[in-house]
């Protein structure tokens, strides 16, 4: 373990709050710009802090394995609380979840249930706690085997969705819409996964749902449920779920609808979900609305920032109350529509030259454009690339839809992807 303490924050009396893992720069440094106007942050993290520095007090590094447990992190955060109280602990990083649970019990601070936090981070545990409930879901059966899987399949009708049990992002997700299709698939959704995650020898076999898709991202505190903003997701690359873009308008009807508030907060009792960011993945079906996963911490994919920018609701700033036991401030200011789309190459193993923006006017409502993809990267669109594979992003803010649609279909216009040793640009595609 390299554990390597620097804390320079003397005369500075912000509360202290206890970091794990930042994530990207690219989708997470605003939200770590807003705690740490606010809060002095104390971040424990893989390597020495590059772009973070400027928001932090002082760090720990340390290994963040997600699959070697938390001791050495509860070590860390209890020698920086020797010498000052934590307020408390704070982590949107997916695979740190379960640690800052972790870390947050042995300190006794707010959101410190590890068991609440499994209840969402292991997708079969959500099904049984929802199912136990009576919490309207797909039909869900996990099994350890093709032929199990097969039976499974029979039984609920095809098509079917494989997944994971505790991968995020829609990674390993795949429909499938025959017995054939399900045997090629099996070991797919079995076997992706990504560097320090857990990896299962079983899989969820699941009624496959129709209809659109949105998800709430909601403040928890003392067991209440806030809802802060819905994101209409839009997903690609059919039969994965690559999720290609959300949009995020402030005043959503679907965001005051009764059926959906209620299905929220019956699941975040039925998951004994108290303190913490959660953010629910919701089908619309033609039954009515039935959640798909929920997540014990912030929406990724910049959909915080789109909520933050639509509605002037910050984020940051209420995840960090939850972790202090401190009730959130929602109150929408803006009346506005937020919009991201991204990005990627149209053929596998494509080793980026270079990665821009044509440097020509945009929309006024073009808010972002982000080259993901470095000289030499060489990407690949999903199945492949899943969302390693996006290669640019752009964000839109406006005052209608259409306005943000119109905008981000200008910012994909004028990206220019090149590709190492050609002569001639290749093309970008939005994923649709």
């Amino acid at each position: 373990m390299l554990d390597n303490v620097h804390a320079d924050d003397a005369g500075d009396h912000r509360p202290l709050l206890l970091m794990i893992s930042a994530g990207g720069r690219a989708y997470r440094e605003y939200l770590l710009t807003s705690v740490g106007e606010r809060y002095r942050v104390h971040l424990l993290l893989g390597a020495e802090p590059g772009w973070e520095r400027g928001h932090l007090s002082g760090w720990t590094v340390l290994d963040m394995a997600d699959t070697i447990g938390a001791d050495h992190l509860i070590a860390a955060a209890r020698r920086v609380a020797a010498d000052e109280p934590v307020q408390g602990v704070l982590s949107w990083d997916e695979g740190r979840i379960l640690q800052s649970a972790k870390v947050a019990a042995a300190l006794g601070l707010p959101g410190g249930d590890p068991d609440m936090v499994m209840r969402c981070r292991d997708k079969y545990l959500t099904r049984t706690a929802l199912a136990a409930a009576g919490v309207a879901q797909p039909r869900s059966v996990m099994v350890t085997s093709v032929e199990e899987a097969l039976a499974s399949a029979d039984q609920i009708g095809y098509p079917v969705v494989l997944k994971p049990r505790a991968m995020a992002a829609s990674l390993g997700v795949i429909r499938v819409d025959t017995p054939d299709e399900l045997t090629a698939q099996f070991l797919f959704a079995r076997d992706t996964t990504i560097p320090g995650a857990w990896h299962h020898d079983v899989i969820l076999v699941e009624e496959y749902l129709t209809g659109p898709e949105i998800s709430v991202d909601a403040a928890v505190h003392g067991g209440r449920v806030h809802p802060m903003f819905v994101a209409h997701k839009e997903v690609g690359y059919p039969p994965y779920f690559e999720e290609v873009g959300h949009l995020v308008r402030a005043n959503d009807p679907l965001l005051t609808d009764p059926e959906i508030r209620q299905l929220v907060t019956d699941t975040h009792a039925a998951l004994g979900f108290t303190d913490g960011m959660t953010h629910t993945e919701i089908k619309l079906t033609a039954a009515g609305p039935k959640i798909i996963e929920v997540n014990a911490r912030l929406g990724g994919d910049l959909i915080p920032y789109l909520g933050m920018r639509a509605t002037g609701i910050d984020p940051g700033l209420a995840a960090a109350a939850v972790a202090c036991g401190e009730e959130p401030r929602i109150v929408a200011e803006h009346q506005l529509v937020g919009a991201v789309r991204f990005f990627y190459v149209d053929e596998d193993d494509t080793q980026i030259g270079a990665v821009r923006f044509a440097d020509r006017p945009l929309p006024t409502a073009v808010d972002l454009v982000v080259p993901l993809a470095e000289p030499g990267d060489v990407m690949s669109p999903p199945p492949k690339g899943t969302l390693f594979g996006r290669v640019a992003l752009a964000t839109a803010v406006a005052p209608s839809v259409a306005e943000c649609h119109a905008a981000l279909d200008a910012a994909q216009a004028a990206l220019i992807v090149e590709p190492a040793r050609t002569a001639a640009p290749a093309a970008a595609s939005g994923g649709a």
